[in-house]
């Protein structure tokens, strides 16, 4: 495997240790984590923020109402619309589960000294900056041709 494979394998590992490693199983903690953040949402909004389909977020949703943890009600101003808010026990939560994250995180990085922490946040931000707008001009000459926009 040449040497752009293997960066991009170990990124690849890197972001499902992210994903699923510090966010807990399915998620959960993480919708937790954005609705304390940010407050009640529609279902609608809090699925497009979390990029899943609506049936995924429908059965996470479902799970964390019955423990407790979110509340769901219908929105007053469109009777169709589901409004998702968190409990004061899911607030609890998702607070004890960021501690518990800032701690792996900090004991992920801590075999990096200061200096090879600098180096690879540069690289990821250089790399992260040019993957952007190379989607930006992908995207602007996939759909500025009049085709359909998928997704």
């Amino acid at each position: 495997m040449d040497e752009d494979n293997k960066l991009m394998t170990n990124i690849h590992e890197m972001r499902h240790l992210g994903r699923f490693g510090f966010d807990g199983k399915g998620g959960q903690n993480r919708i937790l984590r954005i609705l304390s953040e940010d407050g009640a949402m529609t279902q609608r909004e809090l699925t497009e923020r979390l990029g899943i389909q609506p049936g995924s977020a429908s059965e996470v949703l479902g799970k964390l109402e019955k423990a407790g943890l979110i509340i769901r009600s219908q929105n007053t101003a469109d009777r169709r619309t589901t409004d998702v808010a968190v409990t004061d026990a899911g607030r609890t939560q998702a607070a004890e589960a960021a501690a518990h994250r800032d701690e792996r995180v900090h004991e992920m990085f801590a075999v990096l000294s200061a200096d090879e922490k600098a180096v690879l946040l540069a690289g990821l931000e250089k790399l992260n900056r040019a993957w952007k707008e190379k989607d930006k001009e992908h995207r602007r000459g996939e759909y500025g041709k009049g085709e359909k926009r998928h997704g």
